[in-house]
């Protein structure tokens, strides 16, 4: 029996057309925001599909790859097809706190310090090259990513909902750039590899960027829609099965032995936290619900668990010696690690 019909067995027909038939409804909106960005961008469709689902649960994402891979024109683009707010940070090393969160600013007609906002009051943030600022500046980034929230001074300010920070990293250039904290790269659900495009996208890449200006891409959706896909993200149905599927990825990254993973113990410092498992779970419901369903099948966890684990793993000095890196592990998880 396959997975799918195995839900379907759980969910009665008549409840999964009409949950379906809400799901795709309350995602109508996809479609032509992926037109939008395909005015613009060519190919890169893994990109392009984790970029909306981080839209879709409010998960932050972090792209990396090398410079010209239109990781910075796709989250301009994204914003451009939305009614709401965007500002780009470009990260440099002299960046400071103040230059993100805004600071006091005191006021000679009234006496008084007055808190003038930054640029991450905006609904998307693209934090621009974000490894290339010091750790005091990322760090500035951790309560707004985390409680959606800035303080200045003695005052707390709410962020704008919804709230989104899409960052960009150079992997291949490490001169004047900063590993960004480990308690950094947890906040972020998507760690995304952007890749070099196949020959025929690069040609069309060519011929739709001969002028100096890309196509203009116009407001498609508004902020209320993206928030009532997200509303109904926790009707996806999940089987007990799947949660027990995403629990065994996760504790096979913290306890490889026990999963038939003896070969990785000597590679695996630390595994994955539990902030991993609410990540795959939700996740998987947005693969879900970009595809149309009304519930969860094993092809949508292990679609997305390499953007949700690969930057929560903490390898060992053996396996950085060993030229070993977080794809060669979760290549192994997933290939061993029973699924439903």
């Amino acid at each position: 029996m396959n997975a799918q019909a195995g839900t379907a067995e759980r969910i009665s027909e008549e409840a999964l057309e009409t949950q379906t038939a809400s799901i795709r409804e309350a995602g109508s909106f996809i479609p032509d925001v992926r037109n939008e960005l395909g005015k613009r961008i060519v190919g890169q469709h893994l990109l392009l599909d984790r970029v909306l689902m981080s839209l879709i649960t409010g998960g932050h994402i972090l792209l990396e790859g090398v410079p010209g891979l239109a990781k910075t024109l796709t989250v301009s683009t994204l914003a451009e097809t939305i009614h709401t707010t965007f500002r780009r940070i470009q990260f440099t090393p002299d960046l400071l706190p103040a230059d993100v969160v805004g600071t006091l600013v005191w006021e000679e007609k009234t006496g008084t310090f007055t808190a003038k906002r930054g640029p991450i009051f905006a609904n998307i943030v693209l934090a621009d090259e974000i490894n290339r600022a010091p750790a005091k500046v990322q760090s500035a980034l951790l309560e707004a990513m985390q409680e959606r929230q800035v303080t200045i001074g003695e005052e707390t300010h709410p962020l704008p909902v919804p709230f989104l920070v899409m960052a960009t990293q150079n992997p291949i250039e490490h001169e004047g750039t900063y590993p960004l904290p480990e308690a950094q790269v947890d906040r972020f659900m998507f760690k995304t590899r952007v890749d070099y495009p196949a020959p025929e996208e690069e040609r069309s890449i060519m011929r739709l960027m001969a002028g100096e200006d890309p196509p203009p891409v116009r407001p498609v959706v508004e902020p209320d829609r993206i928030m009532a896909a997200r509303a109904v993200l926790p009707d996806i149905y999940l089987d007990e099965r799947l949660e027990d599927y995403i629990l065994a990825l996760v504790l096979a990254t913290r306890e490889p032995a026990s999963h038939g993973l003896q070969d990785l113990v000597d590679w695996i410092e630390f595994g994955a936290s539990p902030r991993a498992t609410i990540y795959l779970a939700r996740a998987a419901r947005a693969h879900a619900f970009v595809e149309g369903r009304a519930f969860v099948v094993p092809e949508d966890v292990k679609a997305i668990a390499r953007d949700v684990l690969r930057h929560r793993l903490v390898l060992t000095f053996q396996a950085q010696a060993e030229q070993l890196d977080a794809e060669h592990i979760l290549d192994r998880l997933l290939e061993t690690v029973p699924v439903p």
